[in-house]
């Protein structure tokens, strides 16, 4: 059976980000995908001009009506933006027993650009960190998730995994891509065991919507793999490959976006 997985967060009109990356992913993964929208983004591969929020009450109105109908094998939500709609995604997940839920942290973009109020913290950490499988947090992340300064090692990368995940979550997965190393590693803490998945560095600008791939990635794939880690690991697999073909892509003159089709677009098809 084909897994209905959904994406709550923000739209990137690039298309390299938000709902039109995690949707580009879930069709490339093998999964039916669905979208909340949380926040319309004026948004290039350079810079984030203007945030438009959706209403709280109107994020709860899109994931009720959507749940009514539609049987949801998973999902992951990205940009919140604000406390009031952190909330409003909470309540209503919580009401529906929603499972298989990745969270993605989504602060600043590739940018620079905040997306996430300072007040909106607390509420990600005490309403949406405890309801989530997974949790995807890059190293800034981390550290503010946990009010202190952003991991810089490995062993502190491992230290932050515990700490987040004793905060309520089922694993978290803190990536490495901040730090300076020939390769990109990432670890997982479950609770139990920790795990590091490592990938060569692919030296390229084209890194906008890295994270949002990934995190949608893995949602796609915990329906149809046996495990969180199994799920991660081809996860991992699929970026690193995106990444490494996104220079037959031409988009944009800043931070370039994966190639979430690199599996299926071949240059003979193109010509």
């Amino acid at each position: 059976m084909i897994p209905n997985v959904l994406t709550i967060a923000g739209s990137d009109p690039s298309g390299g980000a938000g709902i039109q990356a995690d949707l580009k992913t879930f069709g490339a993964l093998g999964a039916y995908g669905a979208a909340v929208i949380t926040a319309l983004t004026a948004q290039n591969t350079r810079t984030v001009s203007g945030v438009h929020l959706v209403p709280p009450d109107f994020v709860a109105a899109q994931i009720d009506t959507l749940f009514a109908d539609v049987r949801i094998d998973a999902l992951k939500i990205g940009m919140v933006a604000t406390a009031g709609i952190a909330a409003a995604i909470a309540d209503r997940l919580e009401a529906h027993g929603a499972g298989n839920i990745v969270l993605d942290p989504v602060m600043v973009a590739k940018s620079g650009d905040r997306l996430l109020d300072a007040n909106a913290v607390d509420t990600v950490r005490r309403r949406l960190l405890p309801l989530a499988d997974v949790i995807t947090p890059n190293l800034p992340e981390a550290g503010v998730l946990l009010d202190r300064a952003a991991p810089a090692t490995l062993a502190e990368m491992r230290r932050a995994a515990a700490d987040l995940q004793a905060l309520g979550c089922q694993a978290v997965l803190v990536k490495g891509g901040h730090l300076e190393a020939d390769e990109s590693i990432d670890v997982l803490f479950d609770g139990h065991d920790y795990r590091e998945f490592i990938a060569p560095r692919v030296r390229t600008a084209n890194t906008h919507g890295t994270g949002c791939t990934l995190s949608a990635a893995i949602t796609a794939l915990l329906p149809q793999r046996p495990g969180i880690p199994s799920a991660i690991s081809d996860a991992k697999a699929y970026v690193s490959e995106a990444i490494a073909a996104s220079g037959a892509l031409s988009v944009g003159r800043g931070h370039g976006p994966l190639h979430h089709f690199h599996r299926f677009w071949h240059e003979e098809t193109m010509s």
